[in-house]
């Protein structure tokens, strides 16, 4: 037997809860969960309690998308979740955010696909931007911990015979960066 949760959110202790809990019993909601926090968080207990007590073809209703996500990106993630247990999705206010009927599910997969265009677009340009910088010889990541000077004492040191952690304790660094320094000088 399929059941009907809702799911309903205020940003501060001064809001209420009452009325978005009336809308979604009202809706046919069954078990309403509910939370005090602020839609920017992405660790919502409430939210995942939901989600996790949802069964194949259960529905998770709220009164607003807006009570469910801040961004698109934070909306897709949550549909994923919710049909990936096999169950649907409805926003009450919002007539087109309803994956129990077909154009509620066109209009998500358009959204979803978009947001993946997008995706890709920030992907290419990243990769793009990075390349042209390591073209001009811009160091990507992490600064180093040693200096070149530094670097080139570990690999006398090393090949003098001192040990790996003695010589990593001398810098006050781990063994690991006096590894990733011997093969650096490996791949040269």
């Amino acid at each position: 037997m399929t059941k009907i949760y809702g799911y309903a959110r205020v940003s501060t202790d001064g809001q209420d809860l009452d009325e978005q809990e009336a809308a979604l019993k009202a809706a046919g909601g069954e078990e309403i969960f509910q939370e005090k926090v602020s839609g920017t968080v992405t660790d919502r207990k409430a939210l995942a309690k939901a989600i996790e007590a949802l069964k194949k073809g259960d529905t998770l209703i709220v009164t607003r998308l807006d009570r469910l996500a801040r961004s698109t990106r934070d909306l897709l993630n949550i549909l994923a979740a919710i049909g990936d247990k096999g169950a649907k999705f409805k926003s009450l206010a919002d007539a087109w955010a309803d994956t129990t009927t077909s154009h509620g599910k066109l209009m998500i997969t358009i959204l979803g696909g978009l947001a993946e265009f997008e995706r890709d677009l920030i992907r290419a340009r990243t990769g793009e931007g990075r390349k042209r910088a390591k073209e001009r010889g811009v160091h990507l990541g992490r600064p180093s911990k040693l200096t070149e000077h530094q670097q080139r004492e570990v690999l006398e040191r090393r090949e003098r015979g001192d040990s790996m952690p003695v010589i990593a304790k001398s810098y006050n660094v781990s063994h690991t960066t006096i590894m990733r320094v011997l093969e650096a000088a490996t791949k040269d």
